[in-house]
């Protein structure tokens, strides 16, 4: 096991994610693409609502112990879809996000951040941001997933 060089957690921002609620069924996500897509107007709101599907099918196969949440300012592009999601269920959750800093470097680099990720999942429920060194922490009220 590789060891976990010195690092620290640097606040980035608050911010207001949608949940998607406790859901194990792709078939689930893909019916919400359909639900969705009537409120698109354009062919740009459907690329970056199938990028959105896209995303939930890869956290749903991950199998990740931390809830799927996107920005609410992320989902604005669906207008009224975005009430159809709190009627389906989304909830809205205090985000906080991080920057993981390693000493030394000015850039963390993968390999030293993977065993930091290994440490700070037993210590509190994150979702990594894409491959960057930024962190979702979720509030410690939330179910574990």
């Amino acid at each position: 096991m590789p060891a976990v060089k010195e690092f620290k957690l640097s606040l980035v921002k608050q911010d207001t994610h949608l949940r998607l609620p406790t859901v194990t069924s792709i078939i689930v996500v893909q019916n919400l693409y359909d639900i969705l897509f009537q409120y698109l107007i354009d062919a740009e709101q459907e690329s970056r609502l199938k990028q959105l599907i896209g995303l939930m099918e890869a956290h749903i196969k991950s199998k990740s112990r931390a809830p799927f949440s996107i920005p609410v300012e992320d989902l604005e592009f669906l207008g009224e879809g975005l009430e159809e999601l709190k009627l389906l269920n989304w909830a809205e959750v205090a985000v906080t996000v991080f920057r993981i800093e390693i000493a030394g470097q000015e850039q963390a680099l993968q390999e030293d951040l993977e065993p930091i990720f290994d440490l700070l999942q037993e210590l509190f429920t994150f979702k990594r941001v894409g491959e960057s060194d930024m962190i979702y922490v979720y509030p410690s009220r939330l179910t574990m997933y």
